[in-house]
């Protein structure tokens, strides 16, 4: 991860969710039961509380025809960005992780600051995955969703792919029944070639985390698994442009609504008509 991963744009808009549980989670939920489809959005590093997240959420949930479940997966305390917290109580409450403050995409001297590789450190993947994986059992499981789908952005992308692994060894097996990423942080080839569900990918150009490497390494293994696959390349865009992109400029806010329209398209198709 680097400062792409934390510099935007917040869009406009009125979330008309609603916020609630998942597990142990908070969670903003949008959407109802009526249709037997879920879908565990996994967010990037601005949290389950930013706005750009929670207008998309709503998006999927009017149309997908579906239950979109966005968790809190850093365990919310608002905090100064640049702070390294440790694990710990606050006002009795447990936590061992933190939201990143909306302001930081606005503020140089804020992204300047940032230490990703401290706060990666703290949401790392040890310690996140099964986190993620016990959400998607819950709506599998205990909520009786007859389809899951998983949407990953950034740091979300990596435990899309490992909800989506095969082998007995997989702790997110059978319980996603499809995934799609946007520019995902953090992924690597063995999570690649252990995926076994439908893929969607949305690719930028201009990516410093999914490399050119790994998409073309994506494009060729994937195929080679006999997965249906969907690779939606944007070019000229940048990394984080699905939920940080200017609405105000033309390429990004054509670029942001392709992608939104791919999803639904992705989601319809796998989750409605299989």
């Amino acid at each position: 991860m680097s400062q792409c991963c934390i510099s935007g744009f917040t869009w406009n808009g009125t979330p008309r969710g609603r916020e609630g549980k998942l597990g142990k989670h908070n969670a903003y939920v949008a959407g109802t039961a009526n249709s037997g489809v879920a879908i565990l959005f996994l967010h990037d590093i601005n949290g389950w509380k930013f706005v750009n997240n929670r207008l998309l959420v709503d998006h999927f949930a009017k149309e997908v025809d579906a239950t979109v479940y966005l968790p809190d997966l850093y365990v919310y305390i608002p905090t100064y960005p640049c702070v390294a917290l440790t694990a710990g109580s606050l006002n009795g409450y447990s936590y061992d992780g933190e939201e990143v403050d909306e302001d930081l995409m606005a503020n140089p001297r804020k992204i300047a600051e940032f230490d990703f590789m401290a706060w990666f450190g703290r949401q790392n993947k040890d310690l996140r995955g099964p986190e993620v994986f016990e959400a998607a059992r819950i709506l599998r499981q205990e909520l009786g969703f007859k389809k899951v789908a998983a949407i990953g952005y950034c740091w979300g992308g990596w435990v899309a792919f490992q909800l989506g692994a095969k082998g007995a060894e997989s702790i997110g097996r059978n319980l996603v029944d499809c995934i799609s990423v946007a520019h995902p942080s953090f992924l690597t080839k063995e999570e690649i070639d252990a995926v076994d569900v439908p893929v969607q990918i949305c690719a930028p150009e201009n990516d410093v985390t999914f490399t050119p490497e790994l998409k073309a390494y994506s494009n060729k293994k994937i195929p080679e698994l006999n997965l249906e696959y969907d690779y939606q390349y944007f070019p000229k865009l940048a990394h984080g442009f699905t939920t940080r992109g200017n609405q105000d400029e033309e390429m990004q806010r054509v670029g942001l609504e392709r992608a939104k329209n791919a999803a639904v398209n992705w989601f319809a198709t796998m989750l409605h008509l299989r």
